[in-house]
């Protein structure tokens, strides 16, 4: 499931123009919004969203062992960021994994969603605050799940890792002021 991107399929059905093509350049929620709009952009999320999500919530329905369920969901994350179907170039996977470590435990999910609007909120930067909901999601999971907590914080650790590393270009623009602010229009 996470090799199907939504931002690109969306991007075909509403006639908009290929999102590695146009705007930054990366197939995801956030340039489909810059290319195609508020529905759009919708649209791809909740897809990125749900392709975390559901395999992880079926793994968890089939009394999967726990080591089985971080797997499905950090290959829900691998297969968005390296789509089998599109060259093995996928988006940076933020609403991926956050679909998965919220199917994983609701807790973190409600936690991650929470520093993201915060620090959306405060600085106006999608990828900062993409960053800072990565680097506390491995935590959070140690913090709030019941069992198994090492088995999930160094899963998800190794997601936000990749997180981070999908975001390097944005910590460079961050680090040198060139990172575009939530709402405005990308160069």
């Amino acid at each position: 499931m996470g090799s199907i991107s939504t931002a690109i399929v969306t991007s075909r059905i509403l006639g908009l123009p290929d999102p590695r093509k146009a705007g930054s350049g990366n197939p995801g929620a956030t340039n489909v919004l810059r290319i195609g709009g508020k529905k759009a952009a919708i649209i791809t999320l909740t897809g990125d969203v749900l392709k975390g999500f559901l395999p992880v919530v079926v793994a968890k329905s089939l009394n999967a062992p726990p080591w089985i369920i971080a797997l499905v969901a950090f290959a829900a994350l691998l297969g968005h960021v390296f789509p089998v179907f599109f060259r093995f170039r996928g988006g940076k996977g933020v609403a991926t994994a956050f679909g998965a470590l919220t199917a994983v435990n609701p807790l973190v999910g409600g936690g991650l969603l929470g520093i993201w609007i915060f620090v959306a909120l405060l600085f106006r930067y999608s990828s900062l605050a993409a960053l800072t909901a990565a680097v506390a999601a491995p935590f959070l999971m140690l913090v709030t799940i019941p069992a198994n907590k090492w088995l999930f914080f160094l899963s998800t650790g190794a997601m936000s890792l990749l997180l981070l590393w999908r975001h390097r270009s944005n910590i460079q623009n961050l680090l040198a002021g060139r990172e575009t602010k939530i709402g405005a229009k990308a160069d």
